[in-house]
């Protein structure tokens, strides 16, 4: 049996003073859909750690913290059908943190050279984001309300 691919997914929110969740768009990508921050773990690398490098990865944005891990769900790739395990956590942007940005994705990593624009949106979201990565979002929205 094949090893699921291990990654972290985020919500980052806002409070303004109702919260906002920050999600992207790839640009010029618009199948891609809206998006929270995700992707893999590297080897040696804590899931606190993790999450943290991949919001600063794809969105630029360097003031979040973490609160707590929310969920892991397996679920397998919505392409490739190769096993995964996400673990969702729930982190704290600073009130003051932009309403939207562009960001160009440097590195070498899979996203490297592509830009996304990065905005927030309020809880609730009124349309589903891709791959059903708002799934575990009504953990965060129950505390917060």
């Amino acid at each position: 049996m094949t090893r699921p691919r291990i990654r972290v997914a985020a919500y980052v929110i806002r409070r303004r003073p109702a919260p906002e969740v920050l999600v992207f768009d790839h640009i010029g990508m618009p199948e891609a859909g809206t998006q929270v921050p995700a992707g893999g773990v590297k080897s040696g690398e804590g899931l606190e750690e993790a999450v943290l490098r991949e919001v600063a990865e794809e969105t630029g944005l360097l003031t979040a913290t973490v609160v707590q891990q929310l969920a892991v769900e397996d679920k397998p790739h919505p392409d490739t059908g190769q096993p995964r395990r996400t673990s969702f956590f729930f982190l704290r942007a600073p009130a003051a943190t932009p309403d939207a940005w562009d960001h160009h994705v440097l590195g070498d990593g899979d996203d490297a050279g592509l830009t996304f624009a990065c905005r927030f949106l309020p809880l609730p979201l009124r349309h589903p984001l891709a791959d059903d990565q708002d799934a575990w979002l009504g953990h965060v929205v129950d505390r917060l309300m």
